[in-house]
């Protein structure tokens, strides 16, 4: 993977998960002080948007290095830091796939579902990647 890559790859998921951690916060911690709101935050609704406009980024940033990085490390079987990747990899298209269907799903039963295949495989996806960093800054400090 090219620095340039790496850049990218890092600035989506800092985006992406730093939104969805504080859209989760506000919409499952966060209680309203007024019992007849909508919202439990008044800028709830905005991190929504903000996170739904920023995770095409990570999807691009995945796909810019799926082929060099992934495919790749998948297809020479290496074992450095395999379980996170791995982990990372199977983790993505279902995430991905559930943000875009949790926006569209008409039906309360359909969005429970989404709701939590997404927080699901999002909660891996967080684990995996800050394993995946770290193993690389282990990496880096013993040699």
């Amino acid at each position: 993977m090219t620095p340039l890559e790496a850049w990218c790859v890092r600035v989506a998921n800092l985006l992406v998960i730093s939104t969805g951690l504080v859209y989760a916060w506000m919409r499952y911690l966060l209680r309203p002080s007024d019992p007849f709101a909508v919202v439990n935050h008044p800028w709830q609704p905005a991190v929504q948007h903000l996170h739904v406009l920023v995770a095409p980024l990570l999807v691009f940033a995945i796909g810019l290095v799926w082929k060099r990085h992934v495919a790749m490390s998948l297809r020479l079987e290496v074992r450095e830091r395999h379980r996170s990747g791995l982990a990372l990899a199977l983790s993505f298209a279902p995430m991905a796939a559930s943000g875009y269907l949790l926006q569209v799903a008409t039906g309360d039963a359909w969005r429970r579902v989404w709701v939590v295949v997404h927080l699901a495989t999002s909660a891996l996806w967080l684990g995996g990647f800050l394993i995946h960093q770290l193993g690389r800054r282990r990496r880096a400090w013993l040699s």
